[in-house]
């Protein structure tokens, strides 16, 4: 895949197994963007810090400074990953007209080889609270499942506990353009209760392609947290069992 910015069309899934079945699906988009490459060579389309149909706001990211690759660069340092000399592909919603919500983002940290070195899965809840789950492995690799364990609220319909199985895939086929799928389940005791995916088609970011998907979706961040209550509403009219928020983790990082 080419490092410049790109933009990825195609929908988010989610089924909830227990106590009762509920699912929907809806159309979407995201950013991926090649973090190390833009400071070399900004996005004219990415409105970085700006105002734009579609734009990035690094404040959105890790400890809301201004650098948010600086900020990851010292959280992997901090964390004894000292091989992520390749590029940093973020995967994430844009703001749109402004505004952001941004429920979980990815970021894949390459070696200069391009291999994968560490993954970080960074989740926003409803209440202004972050939390990064560090993914590591002696041989990561795209398709590959990873695994940590719960420890941050983002449902009052789900308990903070058991474990996130993670899987991350990136393929391309003769012809077509590159097709990127996020994968989250949770587990609890009594086995699998949540399955969620993020996946589209990507191409170039360029001012027609964010047009194209603006005017395709022209509310899509505010209706991600409109849609997050719509659910919620859904959930509790089922009876599902519904638990107190706990105190977030003291730490930014769990590994």
């Amino acid at each position: 895949m080419p490092a410049q910015a790109m933009i990825g069309r195609g929908d988010v899934r989610h089924t909830r197994l227990r106590p009762r079945l509920h699912r929907f699906a809806y159309r979407s988009y995201f950013l991926m963007l090649p973090m190390r490459r833009l400071r070399e060579q900004p996005c004219a389309a990415l409105h970085r810090n700006g105002r734009g149909w579609l734009s990035f706001h690094d404040a959105d990211h890790g400890d809301g400074g201004h650098d948010a690759l600086a900020w990851l660069d010292e959280l992997l340092a901090r964390e004894g990953l000292d091989d992520v000399d390749g590029e940093v592909w973020l995967h994430c919603f844009p703001r749109v007209l402004g505004y952001a919500f941004k429920p979980v983002s990815f970021w894949f940290c390459h070696r200069r080889d391009q291999s994968l070195a560490a993954i970080v899965a960074e989740v926003n809840n409803t209440f202004s609270e972050r939390h990064c789950y560090l993914l590591t492995g002696p041989a990561l690799h795209w398709g590959q499942e990873l695994q940590a364990s719960k420890v941050f609220h983002v449902s009052p319909f789900c308990r903070v506990a058991g474990r996130y199985r993670f899987r991350f895939m990136l393929s391309q086929r003769d012809g077509e353009a590159p097709r990127s799928v996020a994968r989250i389940d949770h587990d609890d005791e009594d086995g699998a209760l949540l399955q969620t995916s993020i996946s589209g088609r990507l191409q170039p970011l360029t001012e027609a392609a964010a047009r194209s998907a603006f005017f395709a979706m022209p509310a899509l961040t505010l209706m991600l947290m409109t849609r997050i209550h719509w659910q919620a509403l859904r959930l509790w009219l089922k009876r599902v069992p519904f638990f107190s928020k706990p105190a977030p983790p003291s730490e930014l990082i769990t590994r």
